[in-house]
């Protein structure tokens, strides 16, 4: 059985809802997962004014923490078509177990949100696996077995590099049923993926 992490920061709760479908879908495989997120930076006061989702029941995960799973599926929210300042101060802490070669051969995949549909999703996503890579991880995308993705009958995220969910402008558009699926079938496909490599 895998030991599969979902880790992600959220600013209002998109990427979170992604991250416990995610988790989900890993779980349907018998895999164990956790799903943490990365330490607020914003200071709390600021965080409040600018209505922050701050009751998230993820607890806070460690660097130290990574090399005790076999799969890691990373989110965040987009910052100017990158991965936004949080998750970022989280990973470059992370030299450590670069420099061990600790994630080496470990299972990756990214997951994302954006206000709009040409927000930055791919390149978002793209900064995440760009992460991932570094650290020796072997990445799974999106595959087109998740048939979902295609289609322009709706308004949808996802892309063969990861899942993603679009926001609106205001944020009051929440994950589709769609795109909580495709969560759902790469946490599935990353624990399957996991197994296959360690057992």
């Amino acid at each position: 059985m895998s030991k599969v992490l979902v880790l992600y920061y959220s600013s209002y709760g998109h990427v979170e809802t992604l991250a416990h479908a995610i988790a989900e879908g890993a779980r349907a495989t018998g895999a164990h997962v956790d799903v943490k997120r990365v330490p607020e930076t914003v200071p709390t006061e600021i965080a409040t004014a600018a209505h922050f989702k701050l009751d998230q029941a993820a607890p806070i995960a460690t660097v130290a923490e990574l090399e005790d799973y076999d799969a890691i599926i990373v989110g965040t929210g987009t910052r100017f078509g990158r991965i936004t300042s949080q998750l970022a101060a989280f990973l470059d802490q992370a030299g450590g177990l670069w420099a061990r070669g600790a994630l080496n051969g470990k299972v990756g995949a990214a997951f994302t949100s954006t206000g709009s549909q040409h927000g930055g999703q791919e390149t978002t996503l793209f900064s995440i696996l760009t992460n991932l890579l570094h650290f020796g991880m072997t990445i799974v995308g999106l595959d087109y077995g998740f048939q979902g993705q295609l289609g322009t009958e709706e308004v949808k995220g996802g892309a063969p590099y990861g899942v993603t969910t679009i926001t609106g402008a205001d944020g009051s558009r929440q994950p589709s049923a769609v795109e909580l699926d495709s969560a759902r079938y790469l946490g599935k496909r990353v624990a399957e993926t996991a197994t296959k490599l360690f057992g």
